[in-house]
């Protein structure tokens, strides 16, 4: 009896592997140090599974911005931003679920023209996503090797900064990737303009800072010389507002201000931990 291919979905962190009989052996993504393997090993699951028991919310968020994320919540938990400009509609970063009442939703909002991911932690079913809509997918070259299902949709890009339709551009940060990417809307915020972060930057509870860092789950700090390299190139553009990965993770206000004083604050608790170390 002939066996059927599934594109295998990590459960832990959501991303889709290339079609194949049985699921892989281990997650590539998750064996990596800025991830981890779920306290019950490495499981999977399909999108047919995933659509079973899970739907997604979408939900407005400001003029021109309208937030997608999956319930209950599924991996990682991030919630995808579709930004709609006169010239075109980007999907910033991505999640796994993809099914008929979200598309149908999406369709009416305009769909989506392409897509751009802030690192490989939200590839997720990127490829689902871009086939049904006929999009591109722009990812950074530094990052090509986490790429787990491939497709002629995708676009490595090269350099610093990519500019995209209706003023958005993309501009690599690294830091938590190489090729970590943040996107900047400069009409968002009632033109006040917004960075959308991903946890490139990561928007933390107290919603006044950001933080930065090389692993999230299992607290590996980035180099105070990396730190003040991703502050420099961020104030280099206009913005008030910061959209980091997940619904509640919003500096509403001051947003350029907060990443300035976050990396002052970070390199300062580096320097007296440096101290205490030479004592």
């Amino acid at each position: 009896m002939t066996g059927f291919t599934h594109a295998y979905i990590c459960a832990t962190c959501g991303v889709q592997y290339e079609p194949s009989l049985r699921p892989p052996a281990s997650c590539m993504v998750c064996d990596d140090a800025r991830q981890f393997i779920g306290w019950d090993g490495q499981t999977w699951t399909t999108l047919g599974e995933l659509r079973a028991d899970h739907a997604n919310r979408i939900e407005d968020l400001e003029p021109g911005l309208t937030g997608i994320g999956t319930q209950p919540n599924f991996a990682i938990g991030q919630r995808a931003l579709l930004v709609r400009t006169e010239h075109g509609n980007l999907l910033w970063d991505c999640i796994t679920l993809i099914d008929d009442a979200t598309v149908e939703s999406v369709r009416r909002l305009g769909g989506i023209d392409a897509i751009a991911i802030s690192h490989p932690h939200y590839y997720s079913a990127m490829i689902e996503w871009s086939q049904e809509f006929d999009a591109r997918v722009y990812l950074h070259e530094e990052d090509r090797s986490w790429v787990m299902r491939q497709s002629p949709r995708i676009s490595f890009w090269q350099g610093e900064t990519l500019a995209l339709f209706g003023g958005l551009s993309l501009v690599r940060l690294g830091g938590h990737f190489p090729g970590a990417t943040v996107c900047h809307w400069p009409s968002g915020a009632g033109g006040a303009g917004a960075i959308l972060s991903g946890d490139v930057l990561q928007v933390v509870p107290d919603r006044r800072f950001v933080s930065f860092m090389y692993s999230y789950p299992n607290l590996i700090p980035l180099p105070a010389h990396v730190v003040a390299r991703i502050a420099r190139r961020v104030s280099e553009f206009r913005f008030d507002r910061i959209y980091g990965a997940w619904w509640d993770r919003v500096v509403q206000h001051d947003g350029r201000r907060a990443v300035a004083r976050s990396a002052e604050r970070y390199l300062a608790a580096l320097a007296t931990e440096a101290e205490e170390v030479e004592l």
